[in-house]
């Protein structure tokens, strides 16, 4: 790895954390260590400033589209030191062999992944996914493996029913005094209390302040997340003052062009343009993940590992060097951590389809569609009347109702079918095979004809993402399990931008179509979602009908 020797010494505003302290001072180190904090007067606006380095305290690195190893050289020119990474998109697909992979490639480079046991793959027992990961298989993760914690619990309704094979996993990590994450969207009142009181510390799914301040009386630690589809800082932002030793930053699922423009550094400034006392916005940000978590990560003290970013102020945060145990892993924007080569690994069996596999009988009654919103995972149930041809139902750009389609990734089988507005395609068709929880291939389009398209090079392609537009399909594939490319970070960045371009140029409305798209199957938020076996409620925890 091309970085800094793990030894040196930097003059700088030193920012305490503990302390809630800035003085003029200097820092040495020796092999990764802090050996010396020297204090050398007031803060002294002429020097640049020196703190613990950000923490991104609940991530998927799949999501990025990136591998840990090509993730860490992104994330580190923004301050970035560590994160609190669950690795269930990959287990859905490969299981522990996958896990198995992200540990591996992320000890190859200077950064601090933190990885979690994923307690629920599959996600739920209303779709296909290409792996389990029972009780034994989660010992073997957190004893042998050595995982740091228990991964979101997304079931919650078997949480709170207290189901025995939900409670042993609780149990375990319990046993071995380990962290566990919750998912809890919606959760308020009696109930947030109860899923609290089985063991879940924290919850990165609140959208309203009402729904945070109840899981914070439960006592759960809340993540203010903003990612690439989810964006929940402008409604969680006051969290900051009135409980600011309860609160975390996360971004949750953080596409490659958004984390090439910032990572956490961006939420800090954010937080403190939005008025918040900046040493209050640096505890969520540094502080409060190392505690809750127990991370051997370092916090700017004598015999620490040297884990800091230095800023030129405490206003826009823009990071000018980061150091990890020591290293000078990033400076002036630029990574100095080496590429690390990647043997692709995957399971991918999907078969091709044609239109004729869309087709869908008419019926009577109205057409259930799934509402997708921008900026949200939750959708919406719209009850509408259907367009009808040739006796099937037909999507209606006109009125933004189209096809909607997720197709098993792991055997070959006939595609699951809905509809679905918001997404805005005038024409032409999205697909990806980066679709939460079990990685199925799901893909939207203003036809058949093109959707079809879009998925068959997909399945051409082993995985990846694909717009199909009057030029044809262009793709950016994903070789590593249908969810991550072995390239180099900016490359991918670069590509993912483009096809984000080509499907808004399609008549996307959406910040981010392809992130918005990966969670139409996502069963566990609701309303309404499409696993590949059908129409699915996750009100009810039940599949539906299209037609009401």
């Amino acid at each position: 790895m091309q970085t800094s020797q793990a030894s040196g010494a930097l003059s700088a505003n030193l920012v305490d954390l503990e302390s809630r302290r800035i003085f003029a001072g200097r820092v040495e180190w020796h092999d990764g260590v802090i050996t010396r904090l020297l204090e050398e007067g007031p803060e002294n606006p002429g020097l640049s400033y020196l703190l613990p380095g950000f923490i991104d305290a609940h991530v998927h690195i799949e999501s990025s589209m990136l591998v840990p190893a090509e993730f860490a050289r992104l994330a580190t020119r923004h301050g970035t030191v560590a994160t609190v990474s669950d690795p269930h998109e990959i287990a859905n697909v490969l299981g522990i062999e996958g896990v198995r992979f992200m540990l591996d490639n992320a000890r190859r480079v200077p950064f601090k992944l933190f990885f979690g046991a994923p307690s629920c793959v599959p996600a739920t027992p209303f779709e296909t996914a290409g792996a389990e990961i029972g009780l034994a298989e989660l010992d073997i993760l957190l004893r042998r493996e050595g995982l740091s914690y228990l991964s979101e619990m997304m079931n919650f309704p078997a949480v709170l029913a207290r189901d025995p094979a939900v409670m042993a996993k609780l149990t375990l990590a319990r046993d071995l005094g380990l962290p566990v994450d919750g998912h809890a969207p919606g959760l308020t009142g009696e109930s947030a209390r109860r899923y609290a009181e089985a063991g879940i510390g924290s919850d990165h799914e609140c959208t309203s302040l009402a729904e945070a301040r109840d899981k914070i009386a439960a006592g759960m630690a809340i993540l203010i997340r903003e990612g690439s589809a989810a964006r929940d800082f402008d409604a969680l932002h006051p969290l900051i003052a009135s409980h600011p030793e309860r609160v975390m930053f996360c971004s949750d699922d953080k596409h490659p062009d958004d984390l090439a423009r910032g990572h956490i550094d961006r939420l800090v400034a954010r937080a403190v343009a939005a008025g918040h006392d900046r040493m209050a916005v640096l505890r969520c940000a540094c502080l409060n993940p190392v505690r809750h978590y127990r991370l051997p990560v370092g916090l700017l003290r004598s015999g620490d590992a040297m884990d800091a970013v230095e800023v030129a102020d405490l206003r826009e945060f823009r990071p000018l060097r980061t150091w990890v145990d020591g290293h000078r892993v990033a400076e002036a924007g630029r990574s100095l951590i080496e590429r690390v080569p990647v043997t692709p690994l995957n399971r991918f069996a999907a078969s091709r389809i044609t239109p004729a596999d869309l087709a869908v009988p008419a019926g009577p009654g109205r057409l259930r569609v799934i509402d997708a919103v921008d900026g949200e995972l939750l959708t919406r149930e719209a009850l509408l009347e259907p367009r009808i041809e040739d006796g099937c139902l037909v999507p209606d750009p006109s009125r933004d109702v189209l096809l909607l389609a997720t197709l098993n990734r792991y055997r070959p089988a006939p595609p699951a079918v809905a509809f679905a507005r918001g997404f805005g395609l005038a024409r032409g068709a999205l697909a990806s095979s980066v679709a939460h929880d079990s990685h199925n291939i799901v893909a939207v389009g203003a036809d058949a004809a093109s959707l079809c398209r879009a998925v068959n090079a997909l399945v051409d392609a082993g995985g990846g993402i694909t717009v199909a537009d009057g030029a044809g399909v262009q793709c950016l594939p994903l070789p590593v399990a249908g969810l991550m490319s072995a390239d180099d970070g900016d490359a991918v960045a670069a590509r993912y931008a483009e096809l984000t371009r080509r499907a808004k140029a399609l008549g996307s409305p959406l910040r981010s179509p392809f992130m918005t798209l990966s969670f139409m199957a996502l069963l566990v938020i609701p309303e309404l979602k499409l696993s590949d076996r059908g129409l699915f409620d996750a009100r009810a925890f039940r599949f539906t009908s299209l037609l009401a």
